[in-house]
């Protein structure tokens, strides 16, 4: 194949595997490099070199501007994935950076796809360069680790076909070389020897992967890269060891020969699956060393047991002393050894035993939950574990439950306590059989045979007290009748002395008598009927009454019983039945008769029903059951109660005459009937009001109200006109501007400007402690030549000398009967026509708002229009007369 014309010394080359040409033309190291390569390349394809120490010496950063290329650090182009070159020319940048002396470089690859063809021939004088696939791709070569040299170490050799021609030069790289480990080989230039200068540790590098180059003086490439592949051989230089130096197994005492103990292992750092790597294992030494217990297996380290008698209560541990050795266990191997620990497990093969075979002790009559023996055992199983704790039992002598045995579990004794008095008069001692297990099951090896259970004997001595009377049975019952008469004797409870079997000596007396029937007779505690015995009395539950007795002895020690007197059931109540029911019209037309009978069921049900003849013409009697009648009505009767004779009689003929009130009724439910007030011997029609009777009712209310306010406000005038006395009206009205008390008015005119045509809260100015004037809508006005009131009554002008007689050029005082007699009618009607009116009508001018006049009063407004919030006191008034006060409530809103 050619180069490109315009490069000098241009070589042809022939195109080798799957027509695979690769051309580099390096026109300017910094600039542009020109590489014609196949239309298809696969990933991690080879694809040319770069010299970067041309463009930039020691790059610390090398980076591709086209993700699809990775550039090594000797200058190699790999493709990181398949491509399809599919125009002519693809090109990307390598950037090379160095960090400390601040300077970067860029170089330019250009890559031209191109077709397989033929390669042209320059000129037929040149010769074509070859390329020998034998001579350019040797065999991969090997080199024994830890050699000895001498070095440098020759270790192949590569030629190109090219250097026949033309001079080549050849170099390597990779790791070894130009990568860790660092100047491990290297090549001559020009004869391509590849030499070793140091020897190898396999287990650190097991082969090396170089690349050789091929290149022309001018720096072209007639080869590809070739890849060199020199493998380490082992040398055994590593002795097995294991893995842990001291390794724990456990395993079950008494277990059967050839149970799997555990399994060891070893690690060779030699080259795997070689005779360096090939293992064996022995056991060394057993301690203790007889007898031998274990085996090994020598190729799996599997170790496991040669006998079945294992036993951990005489020896609970062995150790082994194990030997791994390579080279398949031969004497020329390396070895390494090992200690491995075996404890035995332990199982329950020792039964427990008593200490003793046999004990005696002593317990005083009558005392419960005392600890009177303690009993040891011994085993020997582990400590504290299921296998030795032990579980004990009485198997005999404690038929009534008088003894409890139990483990202690601090010392594993047995303790044995009484829980139920015993008696030394009926049992002087008791003698117990008493055996003791281990909590885990005994156990099942087949070298072992299961034990009987360990036994003793306890004997009980019971030492004799002196003890109070016993009541036994703690509950006596005796029999008697229903109805049984007053003054009667019934057998009483009987207690006894235990120490003299009889009960002489012993008083009684009664502790429990809910409705005092009996009485008791302290020497024999006989009963003594005080009452007629009822049994369906409520003190009698399941036909029994129970008296509470105790017996005292000389001492006064006691007991206590129960006598349960059993009724039997006579037939002495006849049934009884409820004295009134009711028949809703509205649902059903009858009535279920439902009598009870108090006595027992013996004398009970069935009834029998009988309706009398008066009754039999609006009625008819229905019996059911036996237990229930109907009562129906022959016709539809008014609505009223009735009343209707029947009898009824029990099973034995005891018969009773009942009147029973039946109610008829507009209902759909009894409930209803009586919510509708309807008393016990009256029946009244349902009345329902209208809504003009309702309305009625409101209006006669209404009215009533209002003839009730009427009546109040009259009473409230009166009582305002009785509040002026018949005296000169002193301090009650003087001039707004007056500091003092005042005590005369003379020519003054006093008019009153009514504004609108409202006549309730008339508003007054008037004089107050601190001086305050107060200015309102409707004000009195101090005029000279008399009092004047303006009104639109009547559409005149009203004065006072009018009403009284006098002239305008009189300036005579005038009393304060003048004043009242003029001013109390009009104030009157104010106040009653705001009492009517609700929506006051008359008092548009209801609250007005006074200016302010001045500062330092100490009483506030007076008048009835104030535009306050809420209801003044009237604790300032209380310096003045009451006759202001009188006034100051009527204009004051309620």
């Amino acid at each position: 194949m050619a180069v490109a014309s315009a490069a000098p010394g241009s070589i042809f080359c022939k195109q080798l595997l799957f027509s695979l040409l690769v051309f580099i033309l390096l026109c300017d190291a910094c600039q542009k490099i020109y590489l014609r390569v196949p239309s298809h390349l696969r990933a991690e394809t080879l694809v040319g070199k770069v010299n970067l120490e041309e463009c930039l010496k020691s790059p610390s950063l090398i980076l591709s501007s086209d993700p699809a290329f990775r550039i090594l650090e000797d200058g190699s182009i790999y493709t990181t994935r398949d491509l399809i070159l599919s125009s002519e020319r693809k090109s990307f940048s390598i950037f090379l950076s160095d960090g400390e002396r601040q300077e970067q470089q860029e170089i330019k690859v250009v890559l031209s796809a191109r077709e397989n063809k033929a390669p042209k021939k320059r000129h037929t004088k040149d010769t074509a360069l070859k390329r020998s696939k034998r001579r350019w791709a040797p065999i991969p070569a090997s080199l024994m680790e830890n050699s000895l040299g001498p070095f440098p170490q020759h270790v192949q050799q590569i030629q190109s076909d090219a250097a026949q021609n033309y001079t080549i030069f050849y170099s390597i790289s990779g790791p070894g070389v130009d990568k860790e480990p660092f100047n491990l080989f290297y090549i001559e230039k020009d004869t391509g020897d590849i030499f070793c200068t140091r020897s190898i540790d396999r287990e650190k590098y097991e082969q090396f992967a170089l690349y050789g180059y091929a290149t022309t003086a001018d720096g072209y490439a007639p080869e590809y890269p070739l890849p060199l592949i020199i493998k380490i051989e082992d040398d055994n230089d590593n002795a097995p060891y294991f893995e842990h130096k001291m390794t724990i197994f456990t395993v079950p005492e008494n277990c059967r020969s050839g149970t799997s103990v555990g399994q060891v292992s070893a690690t060779d750092l030699d080259e795997p699956d070689t005779l360096h790597t090939r293992l064996k294992y022995k056991i060394l030494q057993q301690i203790p060393d007889h007898p031998k217990h274990f085996s090994i297996h020598p190729d799996t380290g599997v170790i496991t047991t040669t006998t079945p008698f294992l036993d951990r209560e005489k020896c609970d541990t062995y150790q082994l002393i194990m030997e791994v050795r390579d080279m398949g266990g031969q004497p020329f191997g390396l070895f390494n050894t090992g200690t491995i620990t075996i404890s035995l497990e332990d199982e329950n093969d020792n039964p427990p035993s008593f200490t003793e075979t046999s004990y005696v002790t002593e317990v005083e009559e009558n005392r419960i939950d005392v600890e009177i023996l303690r009993m040891k055992v011994q085993d020997q199983d582990l400590p504290n574990t299921p296998h030795s704790k032990a579980v004990y039992t009485i198997l005999q002598g404690n038929e009534n439950g008088n003894f409890k045995i139990s483990t202690d579990p601090n010392t594993n004794e047995g303790v044995l306590c009484v829980v139920k008095p015993l008696n030394y008069e009926v049992n002087r001692q008791v003698i117990l059989k008493v055996g003791v297990v281990n909590e885990a099951q005994f156990s099942k090896a087949a070298n072992l045979q299961t034990p009987t259970m360990c036994t003793t004997t306890v004997t009980v001595k019971i030492i004799d007290s002196d003890e109070g009377p016993e009541c036994h049975p703690p509950v006596k019952v005796i029999q008697s009748q229903d109805g049984f008469p007053a003054g009667q004797e019934l057998l009483g409870y009987k207690a006894l002395d235990p120490e003299t079997a009889s009960g002489e000596g012993l008083r009684y007396q009664k502790l429990g008598d809910e409705d005092n029937w009996f009485e008791i007779n302290e020497h024999t505690g006989n009963l003594r009927t005080l009452k007629v015995l009822d049994r369906e009395s409520k003190f009698v539950k399941n036909n029994q009454y129970n008296i509470s007795v105790v017996a005292v002895d000389a001492v006064g020690r006691s007991c206590t019983g129960t006598l349960v007197v059993h009724l039997d059931d006579y037939n002495d109540h006849p049934p009884q039945i409820d004295k009134e029911v009711t028949i809703c019209q509205n649902n059903e037309d009858f009535a279920v008769l439902k009598p009870v009978d108090p006595d027992g069921p013996e004398n009970g049900p069935p009834f029998q029903f009988f309706l009398d003849n008066s009754a039999s013409k609006n009625w008819n009697l229905e019996q059911k059951d036996g237990k229930t009648a109907i009562l129906r009505q022959r016709q539809n009767l008014d609505y009223d109660y009735y009343s209707v004779p029947i009898q009824i009689k029990d099973r034995h003929g005891l018969v009773a005459t009942h009147v029973l009130t039946v109610r008829v009724c507009d209902c759909s439910t009894p409930s209803e009937c009586r919510t509708n007030g309807k008393s016990a011997r009256d029946i009244r029609p349902n009345v329902i009001l209208g809504r003009w009777a309702i309305l009625a009712m409101v209006l006669g209310s209404v009215l009533l109200l209002c003839i009730l306010f009427t009546c109040f406000c009259v009473t409230a005038k009166r009582t305002v006109k009785k509040c002026f006395p018949e005296d000169i009206a002193q301090q009650n009205l003087i001039v707004s501007n007056t500091e003092g008390p005042g005590e005369e008015v003379t020519e003054a005119n006093i008019r009153l400007p009514m504004q609108t045509s409202n006549i309730c809260d008339t508003s007054m100015s008037v004089g107050t402690v601190g001086g305050q004037g107060i200015k309102t809508q409707q004000s009195f006005e101090m005029v000279k030549g008399g009092y004047t009131l303006d009104s639109n009554k009547g559409g005149g002008h009203q004065t006072l000398e009018s009403v009284k007689g006098v002239g305008q050029g009189d300036t005579g005082r005038y009393t304060y009967t003048d004043w009242q007699s003029f001013t109390q009618p009009r104030l009157g009607e104010k106040v009653y026509l705001c009492g009517q009116d609700e929506e006051h009508k008359h008092c548009e001018d209801y609250v007005r708002s006074y200016n302010y006049e001045g500062k330092g009063s100490l009483a506030g407004s007076v008048g009835c229009c104030s535009d306050r919030q809420e209801e003044e006191g009237l604790e300032f008034l209380d310096q003045l007369e009451p006759k202001f006060r009188t006034l100051a409530k009527t204009c004051i809103k309620k």
